[in-house]
């Protein structure tokens, strides 16, 4: 039995589908065995300890999938021994994390993790399971630990003791997107994308992941109040999110806008399109997927803090917009 054929992988079956769709599977298995760990090295330990922020996803019990974020001081996460974490945080008021956090230590439930430093475009990634919630901490076992590359993340430094001038905080659900939230999501540069599988004690590479989607403004597409087209970069050729996609065409969607804290919460369901030639419009896109609203909310001055904003990365300078799309493809038609 080859290295890749094994029960014991840290892909599970959809992310190995997609890496031998593209002809990397043996290649990923080897690499992964080396890079993704079943604890948290100490680079990686020492990384979360010093984090003010973490981004979360996890799935509620009608196993719709959230991004949602935590926020404190640094030193909030402490990591005890190699194979746990704690959190000392609290959701922000109304987000769906607080719901999920009463139930899913009973359970052992899923978590996954991003810790991103922005204004160092640092990031390292968590597959977790909920072992106790009490006292205000978040007691989670460590199943996988990995870093990602720093491209598409732009550059942002969350200011201590610069507070929004901000207003009444509100939360508002919705199964449409309306003005507002459309408007967020066309000026965002960034946003945060939960997936997961079913969890199985067997299987370490079940379980909730987290990640990072950045791009130039305008890089997602409003088709419509309820549907979203996003450009598939080349990365690591993990294929996390796109082989939990392909296993549950499921995700969740975190938008923030930066300078006035508020924060756009989406769930709904995936398609991946593969060979769509619009992806070609866009430089280092790969493909595109395409994301349909079920139901969301948005929390209005959820976050205090203000962000400081350095740059885009170099890799996000050389992509493109929607709107530099639709003029390439008229130039192309000759359409006036």
């Amino acid at each position: 039995m080859s290295d890749s054929e094994r029960d014991d992988s840290p892909f599970h079956k959809g992310e190995q589908a997609i890496q031998t769709r593209f002809g990397v599977r043996d290649k990923l298995e080897r690499f992964g065995r080396k890079v993704i760990r079943d604890f948290m090295p100490d680079q990686h330990r020492e990384f979360f300890h010093q984090l003010p922020y973490v981004f979360v996803g996890y799935a509620d019990d009608q196993d719709w999938p959230w991004a949602s974020v935590l926020i404190g001081e640094p030193g909030f996460m402490v990591s005890g021994t190699p194979s746990s974490l704690s959190i000392k945080g609290n959701p922000l008021p109304g987000d769906k994390l607080g719901p999920f956090l009463k139930s899913a230590a009973g359970d052992q439930q899923s978590m996954g993790l991003l810790g991103i430093e922005l204004e160092t475009r640092r990031r390292n990634r968590l597959s977790a399971h909920v072992t106790a919630v009490e006292n205000g901490m978040i007691e989670l076992g460590i199943d996988q630990s990995f870093g990602n590359c720093p491209k598409y993340i732009q550059a942002r430094r969350m200011i201590k003791g610069a507070e929004l001038s901000g207003g009444d905080r509100e939360r508002i659900e919705f199964t449409e997107l309306d003005a507002d939230a459309l408007a967020l999501i066309q000026r965002s540069d960034t946003f945060f994308v939960s997936s997961y599988v079913a969890t199985k004690k067997a299987e370490s590479a079940s379980g909730v992941d987290v990640s990072h989607r950045g791009g130039r403004p305008g890089f997602v597409r409003t088709d419509d109040a309820t549907t979203l087209t996003i450009p598939d970069y080349k990365g690591n050729f993990h294929f996390n999110t796109l082989g939990n996609f392909l296993v549950n065409p499921k995700a969740g969607l975190l938008f923030i806008d930066f300078e006035t804290g508020d924060i756009l919460s989406l769930t709904g369901t995936v398609e991946i399109l593969w060979d769509d030639p619009d992806a070609l419009h866009f430089e280092g896109a790969e493909r595109l997927w395409q994301f349909k609203v079920d139901h969301g909310f948005r929390l209005k001055n959820a976050l205090s803090n203000e962000w400081e904003f350095s740059g885009n990365s170099t890799t996000t300078d050389l992509t493109g917009t929607w709107v530099e799309a639709d003029e390439m493809k008229r130039s192309a038609n000759k359409i006036p």
